[in-house]
């Protein structure tokens, strides 16, 4: 009996702890047992599976600045847990519905479609898809499903196409984001849609989504409750937007990088809550000097101010003193300020940032003491104020991370005290006047953080000091245009991305080291003349690489095969005026980015590879000036974008029969195929469809692309007798040369149509027939070269009405009769008519008996004295600097540099494009070498 008690007890008690236990553990045990058990509701938590299911995670979906700490969120989501446990998921906690979805930065990859789970997450509240990669999607219209949304966030996630409409549905909206989604645009029936039902709007964040289509009035339908507005980069044009003062609520204001006209009104000064204010790169936007000061006397709460590019010219500078104490961030480059700049705005105690690079203007005296101890980035390039960097000042200084200080003709700086200031990660020296090596105490071991070093453009002399290759956190280094001697030493860390020793005088081989730098994306290794050896396989790795130049050395040795594929980026690749040999890699493969090949001045052989044909983005091809023997090569025409073909001095004969494709070369604007032995009739046919040769670019509108680099083409050719190198040329340019061949019959007069051409050099040719009076309409012709044919007849007097034309040479012909008289050709002498002994008039000092030359109408152009201009025809080079970018020609006029000796080019980085504080484009646009002022 009493056992029977006691079991029975202990049985009780047993039960009991099970009870007690079960009770107690079901919520920590919830995850291995049934869903019925979690918080989360089931078919929201199939939906979250399902979408994560149709991503896949990839690391480089996202954004290296804006995640700091990328984590795929996703990966925590696994069946049978609850859902509202998993990272980025918030759940209501009466109804277990998810309401809030937070996966930014998650390395998410694919394609967002419309039939996405995610769409039946009717709840969700707050959505953040930011900084993931969707891979082009386009927004769907069921975004406009999700009704109780307050918060918006797509940045950065590589969207494109129309912001629906629906996303005007979403009328509890606070927060809208879908800033740096650059294939998005934003049309106005939508906008003006999003103004009106978004009433409770307070943060709108559009910037680099195309809004260019949207009248900037019309921004002022927005809710004046609005606390932050930032519509950077948006394509936006017009007028500034009136009655900005109604946005009294307003704190953050970025409508910088736009093409805003007219004046900043006063009613600024009613932001009284304003704390940033940003309206760069607005060039034709300008602040008048009352506006400025009621802006400066009122908005006492600014702490970060850009101004960048906005003229104003008529603002004291001295008003500047009234600026906010509170102040840490103050950019006002290129702003034409001149005058004295007050020097309490050096002084204020919580100043972190200071841009005031390029007012030529401006001058003042930087105080070497009472500094912010939290200033951090200093831009006074192309300024007048006076800056010692000596002890009393780097003591002060020692917070400073970024120094911008280029062009400014500084001699006075004590370089060896830049060693003590060991935050520094940036650093611009360019373009001043110093002389002397390079110090080697501003390695010192301490500069350990230093990422980006400019010292081009200086007369530094002296080796390469060891500590430069042994910076462990360099990534940019740019030493072009000094006076530097010596080897190239091994880099002992991998770090590099951007390279560029271009115009010293460096000598012997290229250093392995540069071959293992996995990240590099441009090497520049130009003009030193005296690097030799051959270009190692071991280039093949840069699988990043976009810009290669090693031209005009003496390297040696075949070109690797793998140039052709290695890197899908690379854009541009310069070999010229080297001593290459062998023959043009034959594997470049489709969907290459190549945009410019340059292998002249070599001496290469064989055929021109067929595999150029999968070029599609190739721009510029010159393979002149080698040993290629083949016949003319008929399947660039198909090459869409080819704007320049350079196949001058090489073994190329046969026929060159004219197109074999339906607008063949018709972007074409330099044609050379001088100086080999093409036969037959001139290529008549070619001469109907070179359509950029028919008409002028009269707007000067600049060849370009949205990559990151500014390509510089500069021309060399013979000018009155001496190589004339136009550093940058006009894409109004146009140049054809088929001379030194062996091309026969008569001059076609389709000829004519090419009304555009600058240049005509048809010399060294067989010939014959008579000069076509339809050259008279070539109206922009500079300089026209005919001699060593054989042509007959007389010379046509619709060429004294060439007004723009400088130089003629007709010599050695067989031409007769009177040379026409008139302004333009009294200009030249006897030496552009010697050889045709049946010509007569004064400029061959032989008299006109039979008949008078005809008088031609008097020309308004003066060239001046052309006496000296012949040598053997006119032969010109085009040398073009690339990145891959694109290309930006610059202007050439008034601006040449004579030179005999051969051929050089020079290459000039983007001012203005290092953005060290607010890096805030995902794709990092202009990175190569660009500064920031």
């Amino acid at each position: 009996m009493g056992f029977s008690l006691c079991l029975s007890q202990s049985l009780s008690f047993f039960l009991f702890l099970f009870h007690f236990h079960s009770t107690i553990s079901s919520p920590l045990s919830s995850n291995y047992t049934s869903s019925s058990s979690h918080l989360c509701a089931h078919h929201h938590s199939l939906s979250l599976l399902q979408f994560k299911q149709s991503f896949s995670i990839n690391s480089s979906a996202l954004s290296e600045y804006y995640c700091s700490y990328p984590f795929p969120k996703t990966e925590s989501w696994k069946e049978g847990t609850d859902c509202c446990l998993w990272d980025g998921v918030t759940c209501d906690l009466k109804t277990g519905h998810v309401t809030g979805l937070d996966l930014s930065c998650s390395m998410l990859y694919g394609t967002l479609r419309p039939n996405n789970s995610l769409f039946s997450l009717h709840n969700l509240q707050q959505l953040d898809l930011s900084f993931n990669d969707f891979n082009t999607s386009h927004i769907s219209s069921r975004f406009g499903h999700f009704s109780s949304l307050t918060h918006l966030n797509l940045s950065g996630s590589d969207l494109a196409g129309q912001v629906p409409l629906e996303v005007s549905h979403l009328s509890k909206l606070v927060s809208l984001d879908l800033s740096s989604n650059y294939g998005l645009s934003l049309e106005p029936i939508c906008f003006d849609k999003l103004v009106r039902n978004l009433t409770k709007l307070r943060e709108l964040y559009l910037s680099w989504v195309n809004m260019s289509l949207v009248v900037p009035d019309s921004l002022m339908n927005l809710s004046s409750s609005l606390s932050s507005l930032k519509l950077k980069d948006c394509g936006l044009q017009g007028k500034f937007p009136s009655s900005m003062g109604r946005f009294k609520h307003l704190r953050y204001l970025d409508l910088g990088g736009n093409s805003l006209t007219g004046s900043i009104l006063y009613d600024f000064e009613q932001l009284t809550e304003l704390v940033s204010l940003s309206l760069s790169g607005n060039f034709y936007l300008s602040l008048e000097p009352i506006s400025f000061d009621k802006i400066v006397q009122n908005l006492t709460k600014l702490r970060e101010v850009n101004l960048a590019f906005v003229n104003m010219s008529l603002v004291a500078s001295n008003s500047l003193t009234n600026l906010s104490s509170s102040l840490s961030s103050l950019s006002l480059s290129n702003c034409g300020l001149q005058g004295k700049f007050p020097g309490n705005i050096f002084l204020l105690p919580n100043l972190e940032s200071l841009y005031l690079s390029y007012n030529e203007g401006l001058t003042s005296s930087f105080p070497s003491s009472n500094l912010s101890n939290v200033l951090s980035l200093l831009g006074l390039s192309n300024t007048r104020i006076l800056v010692y960097l000596e002890n009393d000042l780097i003591s002060n200084l020692k917070s400073l991370k970024y120094i911008s200080l280029s062009n400014r003709n500084i001699i006075r700086l004590d370089l060896a005290m830049l060693g003590n200031l060991t935050q520094l990660t940036y650093l611009d020296l360019s373009s001043n006047n110093f002389i002397g090596e390079i110090p080697l105490s501003i390695g010192n071991n301490t500069l350990s953080n230093l990422q980006y070093l400019y010292l081009f453009d200086n007369f530094f002399n002296g080796t390469i000091p060891s500590f430069l290759f042994a910076l462990p956190s360099l990534q940019y280094l740019d030493l072009h245009n000094n006076n530097l001697i010596g080897s190239i030493s091994e880099f002992q860390h991998d770090s590099l991305v951007y390279l560029h020793l271009s115009n010293n005088y460096l000598h012997g081989t290229i250093p392995s080291s540069i071959f293992k730098q996995e990240n590099l994306e441009a090497l520049l290794l130009v003009s030193n003349s005296k690097l030799t050896g051959e270009i190692s396989s071991s280039i093949c790795k840069l699988r990043f690489l976009e810009v290669l130049d090693l031209s005009d050395n003496s390297l040696s040795g075949s070109i690797p095969l793998c140039l052709g594929n290695f890197s899908s980026k690379l854009s541009v690749l310069h070999l010229g005026m080297n001593n290459l040999q062998g023959t043009i890699p034959s594997t470049f493969s489709k969907g290459n980015s190549l945009e410019y090949l340059d292998l002249n001045g070599n001496e290469l052989e064989g055929e021109i590879s067929p595999s150029i044909i999968n070029c599609t983005m190739l721009e510029v091809l010159d393979l002149g000036n080698n040993k290629i023997e083949d016949t003319f090569p008929y399947f660039l025409e198909m090459l869409p974008k080819l704007q320049i073909l350079v196949l001058k001095s090489n073994k190329l004969q046969g026929f060159v029969k004219g197109p074999t494709a339906y607008n063949s070369f018709f972007k074409l604007w330099i044609f050379d195929i001088s100086g080999n032995n093409f036969s037959g009739p001139l290529p008549t046919r070619y001469f109907n469809t070179l359509e950029a040769m028919m008409t002028s670019d009269k707007t000067m509108i600049y060849l370009n692309t949205t990559n990151h680099i500014v390509c510089v083409h500069s021309i060399e050719m013979t000018w009155k007798g001496v190589e004339i190198e136009f550093p940058r040329i006009r894409s109004t340019i146009r140049i054809l040369d088929l001379s030194s061949n062996s091309f026969t019959e008569e001059i076609p007069k389709v000829i004519g149509k090419l009304k555009a051409l600058q240049q005509l050099n048809l010399s060294h040719n067989f010939l014959t027939g008579h000069i076509q009076s339809s050259l008279g309409n070539l109206t922009n012709l500079e300089s026209l070269d005919l001699s060593l044919n054989l042509l007959t007849g007389r010379i046509p007097t619709q060429l004294g009405g060439l007004t723009f034309l400088a130089i003629l040479n007709l010599s050695h012909n067989q031409l007769e009769g009177p040379i026409p008289s008139g302004e333009q050709f009294n200009t030249f002498d006897a030496r552009s008519f010697e050889g045709n002994s049946g010509l007569c008039g004064f400029q061959v000092l032989k008299e006109c008996y039979s008949e008078e030359a005809p008088s031609l109408p008097a020309s308004s152009f003066h060239e001046g004295d052309d006496s000296t201009l012949f040598g053997e025809g006119f032969g010109w080079k085009a040398v073009i600097i690339g990145y891959g970018c694109g290309f930006v020609f610059g202007v050439a006029t008034g601006y040449v540099v004579c030179r005999t000796k051969k051929p050089s080019w020079f290459l000039r980085m983007v001012e203005d494009k290092w953005n060290i504080k607010s890096k805030n484009t995902k794709k990092n646009f202009c990175r190569y070498g660009a500064r920031r002022n």
